[in-house]
């Protein structure tokens, strides 16, 4: 008995959209990573770039539980002395790119290298609710439905 291992031929990749609109962000990520991987198919392959391609729309409406969205900072270095600078959640989330944040948690969560650099090219996210993606006929996926706990309850 031999191991299957998919050739890059071999994988057929689905064009899918996402409503982050009331969603967890973190929940949203993992889930993305997982099948932007392609690790939810019978063929996954680790070295394999397997996964199916997602337009994630409404991005800053996206939910973080407990006060990460006041709380949650990010800090960076420009490279000159005393260029420390954060960021919290909050000022992503309501600044010019709220998309950066679901980027970020998604990029954060697959392999470093150029494999992961070709599952990142497959994410498409957008502030808003439009995209311009209709000519692949993109198929919904509704993450809220695969568990209560996805979608932030109001309240």
């Amino acid at each position: 008995m031999t191991t299957y291992s998919a050739k890059a031929a071999d994988v057929e990749r689905k064009w899918y959209v996402v409503d982050a609109d009331g969603l967890v962000l973190g929940r949203l990520a993992s889930i993305l990573a997982m099948r932007l991987r392609g690790k939810h198919k019978a063929i996954f392959t680790p070295h394999v770039d397997c996964g199916d391609n997602f337009i994630v729309i409404n991005a800053e409406k996206v939910h973080l539980t407990g006060n990460k969205r006041a709380d949650k900072l990010f800090h960076w270095h420009t490279g000159y002395p005393g260029g420390i600078k954060q960021r919290s959640m909050e000022q992503t989330l309501s600044g010019k790119h709220p998309e950066r944040a679901i980027q970020k948690a998604v990029e954060r969560m697959v392999p470093r290298g150029p494999l992961g650099r070709d599952v990142l090219r497959k994410l498409h996210v957008y502030a808003g609710g439009q995209h311009p993606h209709q000519g692949q006929q993109p198929e919904p996926l509704d993450i809220a439905l695969m568990n209560a706990k996805n979608k932030k309850r109001s309240g």
